[in-house]
């Protein structure tokens, strides 16, 4: 897993890049965020493009720091999910808990 985190505009965008999956990727994603909430971060742009499949765990990530950011003012918005990824939250029925965009400018502004 390839984790890039940059900050744009008021938030801050994570490009993950690999599948997001049960182990060190989805443990690597976990502390990355946990680093940006103890920050002071609470506006995220995750961008999936590249993340060809996502598990239980990926999602039970994503859904945490959703719920986190929120508590603190703040959301985690979805950028252009891969067809697999997307096919996976619609299945488990949280893909209407996230916001989704197709560019990270574009998500990175909706925060303003």
């Amino acid at each position: 897993m390839d984790i890039n985190v940059r900050r744009q505009s008021q938030a801050q965008v994570i490009r993950l890049r690999g599948d997001l999956k049960i182990g060190e990727a989805v443990d690597s994603f976990r502390q990355t965020l946990e680093e940006l909430f103890e920050a002071g971060d609470c506006r995220l742009v995750v961008s999936i493009a590249e993340v060809p499949m996502i598990d239980s765990s990926g999602i039970g990530v994503l859904v945490r720091s959703l719920t986190t950011a929120k508590q603190r003012g703040g959301n985690l918005k979805l950028v252009n999910p891969s067809k697999l990824a997307l096919q996976t939250l619609k299945i488990v029925g949280l893909v209407n808990l996230f916001e989704i965009f197709n560019d990270e400018g574009e998500a990175a502004q909706s925060f303003s």
